[in-house]
Order: structure tokens, then C-alpha cells, then sequence
């Protein structure tokens, strides 16, 4: 018996969304393997938009976020101004088994410093 129940774009057993209809006559689950007849999907048409932002305002975003420094103070003093205090973030840079990169940026002078940890 199916748990789920509704549109015919998910897998009435497991809720996956399922593939487009091919050429063969069933469309199979990619988690479960249950196979629904493609004469479900006949008649059915599928649309889809993409609405792309306003180039000004991606540009105004990327001027607010560079007016702010974001994150938690360390600390740390800075290696240019000699001032204490920088805002700093972590990134994985390199594989996985490797610590992660720590960026610093000075809020005083706005000086970036990067440790690989």
C-alpha cells in the first residue's frame, strides 16, 4: 500500500521526486525501484521558469556587504596597523583531512591575513 499520496511527480512509495517519462514504458524510483505505468504521466505538461534578478540590484548587494565587516572579534593583533581586533571566518580549502583555512580582516586598517590551521 502507498504511504504517499497526491502529485504524480513524486514516488507513491517512498515521496521521491521521480525522473521524466522515457522511453520506456514505466518510470522506475531512483530510491526504491517502484514503477509506475508511463500512461499516468499522458496528457500532463510539465513548464518551468527561471527569473533572473535586476543586474542593479546584485550590484547594490554586493556594495552592502563589503561596507560591513560581519562575524566574531578575535583578539588577534593586526601585522600592519599593530591595532588588536580582527573579524575572522573559516573555509575548507584543501581536502578534507586537512584543518580548515582561517581568514582574518583588521577592523581598524581592513588588513587580510589568512592562517591555515
Amino acid at each position: 500500500m502507498s504511504c504517499f499520496s497526491g502529485d504524480s511527480n513524486f514516488c507513491p512509495e517512498c515521496g521521491t521526486v521521480l525522473p521524466l517519462p522515457g522511453m520506456q514504458d514505466t518510470v522506475t524510483c531512483p530510491l526504491c525501484a517502484f514503477r509506475i505505468s508511463i500512461r499516468l504521466f499522458a496528457g500532463q505538461e510539465i513548464k518551468s521558469t527561471v527569473v533572473f534578478n535586476p543586474i542593479e540590484q546584485s550590484l547594490m548587494l554586493e556594495e552592502e556587504e563589503d561596507s560591513e565587516l560581519k562575524g566574531p572579534v578575535t583578539d588577534r593583533r593586526c601585522s600592519r596597523c599593530n591595532k588588536e581586533g580582527m573579524v575572522y571566518h573559516t573555509r575548507q580549502m584543501r581536502s578534507a583531512d586537512e584543518g580548515q583555512t582561517v581568514f582574518f580582516t583588521c577592523i581598524h586598517c581592513r588588513y587580510q591575513e589568512k592562517e591555515d590551521s
